[in-house]
């Protein structure tokens, strides 16, 4: 951080990079396509220089990025915080259907995770020649496809320890 002649804060993008968690070429890149209006350039070097304001909007927007939103659901998002009372209804609407898409993600998230505990456990009783519990966790791992819309299994004529998926 550095102090300019007129005592406000300013930062380099390094140090914006380190408080927002972002990497300094995502900062360029957000810079480049107006997500981060042009940031001011040192008159003599012309490295970029971070205001306080520009500091603030940095962290909201990595905040957004951490959260998964697009670049056009953050450029939208900015847009309608712009806009205050008049930009709430739309701010809403897309932060709702952004949760939704989460949640989403969550579910199948917890699916994946499913998946690979019945895979271990099949494997363990594979290991330990265990038949009945194959069988039990083979049955589990296809459902548990199911439920994450995979491909079914084609035959069920298969040997017990071929691992079909």
């Amino acid at each position: 951080m550095t102090n300019n002649p007129s005592n406000t804060k300013t930062f380099t993008i390094r140090e914006a990079a380190k408080i927002s968690g972002l990497p300094e070429s995502t900062l360029r890149y957000y810079e480049t396509i107006g997500l981060i209006a042009p940031i001011e350039r040192d008159a003599s070097s012309k490295y970029r220089i971070y205001s306080e304001d520009d500091m603030n909007l940095v962290v909201a927007i990595a905040c957004l990025n951490a959260t998964g939103l697009s670049i056009e659901d953050m450029r939208e998002y900015l847009l309608n915080r712009d806009r205050g009372v008049d930009g709430a209804k739309e701010q809403i609407k897309l932060l709702k259907a952004h949760e939704q898409h989460l949640a989403e993600e969550l579910h199948y998230m917890q699916l994946r995770l499913q998946y690979v505990k019945s895979k271990t456990a099949f494997w363990e009783a594979v290991s330990s020649n265990d038949t009945a519990q194959i069988d039990s966790f083979r049955k589990a791992t296809i459902e548990i496809a199911r439920r994450m819309k995979l491909p079914q299994r084609l035959t069920s004529s298969e040997p017990h320890t071929k691992e079909t998926r």
